[in-house]
């Protein structure tokens, strides 16, 4: 099983990669044709109405990860029964959730004059944005939930490879769209809305060819609801998590927007736009791993569980520790090479998102393993981290603008994120004294200190401008990156015994 889970992961990781690399570089393209023919206030407007989205998305509840956590042990097992019972409960409650979002959009848009009162866009910019954006989210609902099985069961890889290249061509298709023809948003548009239908019939095609015994039927999932008591149980919990985690990921830019323009939106966005994809990098090599992780607890012992936790933290630390430095020395270089130096944030504001970067990045470990636990019963976070990242945002982003609301998110982060839910793990998950994750972590940041130190050192002695060309700045990341990560690796290997045993697994892997 062990091998399984590995050699699953790896196949993940392959696919993400590659398709990583190639929509990273499309986004960035896309983003630049998009300010460069149809405005900043667009693409302000366009990040707005997700927000906007995303908000009425809340009404999900966190039914994925509830039904994510309960397939574990039926897939396990290769309980083909039960695994479509537990789908069909989705899909029962995936149906009513779409009834709520249908509703509350339509509650919603009535208000649209008044949100975009600030903007001088014609109104059907926003109306039109808005539908064909639910009409994705719908699609979900209703015809795609399925796809949880692929992901519980570690074959992520089939679903990137479907829906991915439907949406690599639908951008490449939206560039040449808004650069060549007339109206090129509403093309933008009609393209969106064209590779929704294109996807589902794409992901529902792929279900039957890899589970052909799958007969989940959202009515019958009405019958069944009962028998499954603890997905409603766990479902209730997460949906405090999701709050917060809205909070976080998507009230920022709302909060900017009513304090500025949306061509501040727009520029935050940009910026949003590079740490994304930083973050797709890492989910990339990491998230196939959530899965495994929730059949390593259903499976193995205590003493196990707590030695590839450990793998995993020393692991991702040294990649997102790297990823941080990067993005805090490159990125202003970047938006000057990218679309130009009258785009760049303050010094502060960058250094505010990267922290706030580092903890969601690293974060991921723990929550990988409170997914696999099914601990989410700590309802208070979410609801004090929701209550402090708005309030606290909303107070010093009177004051300071910009650095004063991601202050807010920094502080909501730094008391919940990084401190309550590892304590929480241990406690309730591994039942191993918080002393253990203190020790670890102290060890890592002191590597980290020295590895900054000393690469920034080094690095100021570079005569090389990075925002003078691509190729200088290629030169420089390559140098910095690669210096950085060298340096962290080998310290974190001497100070940790998790990095050792990671590198003994790499090891293992390469040679079979």
């Amino acid at each position: 099983m062990t091998e399984s889970r590995t050699k699953r992961s790896i196949q993940n990781v392959r696919i993400a990669l590659i398709y990583y690399c190639i929509n990273l570089i499309i986004n960035f393209l896309s983003r630049k044709v998009f300010i460069e023919y149809l405005g900043t206030e667009i693409l302000g407007l366009n990040t707005t109405v997700v927000n906007l989205l995303q908000f009425l998305n809340l009404a999900e509840l966190g039914i994925g990860a509830a039904i994510s956590y309960t397939l574990y042990q039926p897939l396990a097992d290769y309980n083909k029964d039960k695994i479509s019972e537990i789908v069909s409960v989705q899909g029962y409650m995936y149906r009513k959730i779409a009834g709520f979002v249908i509703l509350g959009s339509s509650i919603l848009m009535f208000f649209f004059p008044l949100i975009f009162a600030k903007t001088q866009l014609p109104l059907w910019y926003a109306y039109g944005t808005f539908l064909v954006l639910l009409c994705s989210s719908l699609a979900s609902y209703y015809f795609n939930y399925r796809q949880i099985v692929l992901t519980a069961d570690q074959k992520d890889y089939k679903i990137t490879i479907n829906v991915k290249s439907i949406t690599i061509i639908k951008s490449v298709l939206q560039i040449l769209a808004i650069t060549y023809l007339s109206n090129g948003y509403l093309w933008w548009l009609l393209l969106e809305f064209t590779a929704v239908f294109i996807t589902t019939i794409s992901v529902n095609l792929l279900l039957k060819r890899e589970y052909p015994w799958l007969s989940a039927q959202a009515k019958e999932g009405k019958w069944l609801k009962d028998k499954y008591f603890e997905i409603i149980k766990k479902t209730k919990q997460l949906f405090f998590h999701k709050v917060g985690s809205y909070v976080l990921t998507q009230t920022s830019p709302l909060i900017i927007y009513a304090y500025t323009s949306l061509t501040l939106v727009a520029i935050y966005g940009n910026y949003m736009l590079i740490i994304m994809g930083i973050t797709a990098l890492l989910a990339a090599i990491f998230n196939s791993i959530g899965a495994g992780v929730g059949n390593l607890v259903a499976l193995s012992s205590k003493e196990h569980v707590l030695k590839i936790f450990e793998e995993l933290f020393c692991s991702r630390f040294l990649f997102v520790g790297t990823a941080c430095y990067c993005v805090y020395k490159l990125a202003p270089a970047f938006i000057t090479l990218w679309i130009g130096a009258e785009y760049q944030l303050d010094n502060v504001s960058l250094m505010l998102m990267v922290c706030i970067m580092y903890i969601n990045l690293i974060r991921t470990v723990v929550d990988s393993f409170i997914n696999a636990y099914g601990l989410f019963q700590d309802i208070w976070a979410p609801v004090l981290e929701a209550c402090l990242n708005i309030g606290l945002s909303i107070l010093l982003g009177y004051w300071w603008g910009i650095p004063g609301i991601l202050c807010g998110v920094l502080i909501s982060l730094l008391l919940i994120i990084f401190t309550w839910k590892p304590i929480f793990l241990f406690r309730k998950g591994f039942r191993t004294p918080i002393t253990v994750y203190i020790y670890l972590y102290i060890k890592s940041i002191i590597a980290l200190l020295l590895t900054t130190i000393v690469v920034s050192y080094i690095s100021s002695h570079i005569n090389i401008n990075p925002a003078s060309s691509y190729v200088n700045f290629l030169l420089y990341t390559l140098f910095t990156g690669g210096l950085y990560f060298t340096f962290l690796f080998v310290l974190l290997y001497l100070f940790n015994k998790g990095t050792r045993d990671f590198m003994k697994r790499i090891a293992l892997i390469v040679k079979n």
